[in-house]
């Protein structure tokens, strides 16, 4: 095994680890931080994969972002440290499923799907390109994903804010 394996499976256990861990994490703060450490190795496999622009995007609209984001909504709750409360059995055995139903339709899809290697040249990933790409309506464009990000992005706040303004119960 070579030193660019090895990298790789460090990076890949890193993402798999941290995000097993923000899903199961008791507490709110510490699965925050958990997706923090999975979101920065994807970051770092798009560094791996010598795609700095798309690994500096990361960096800034989900680490930067969301993450920030989703940890300033558990501050304003103040309830950083208690524990969540234990889903019922019911709601963990349907998230179970949905989770297995949307591994076997990703792998289906990639069964489906027949990956032929191109005879065209490889787009160098200047910051030019990748904006050309991004904002474009053409057959290779990718504005339906850029615009679908900026939704997401959206929903993040929107979900935060609701965090941060959920009234509190008397006990």
């Amino acid at each position: 095994m070579g030193v660019s394996e090895l990298i790789f499976y460090i990076l890949a256990a890193t993402i798999i680890g941290n995000a097993v861990l923000a899903v199961t994490s008791r507490k709110i703060f510490r699965s925050a931080i958990y997706l923090l450490f999975s979101l920065i190795g994807i970051a770092g496999l798009y560094f791996y994969m010598n795609y700095e622009f798309i690994a500096a995007v990361q960096v800034v609209v989900y680490v930067g972002g969301i993450v920030v984001l989703i940890i300033f909504s558990i501050f304003l709750t103040h309830e950083a440290g208690n524990d969540m409360k234990k889903p019922s059995l019911l709601r963990a055995i349907l998230a179970g499923l949905a989770s297995l139903g949307a591994m076997a339709l990703v792998l289906w899809t990639l069964q489906m799907e027949c990956f032929m290697p191109s005879d065209a040249a490889a787009v160098e990933p200047s910051v030019n390109n990748i904006g050309r790409q991004m904002l474009s309506t053409t057959e290779h464009g990718y504005l339906l994903p850029f615009e679908v990000v900026s939704i997401l992005l959206l929903a993040a706040m929107i979900g935060c804010i609701v965090i941060a303004i959920k009234t509190r119960q008397k006990a």
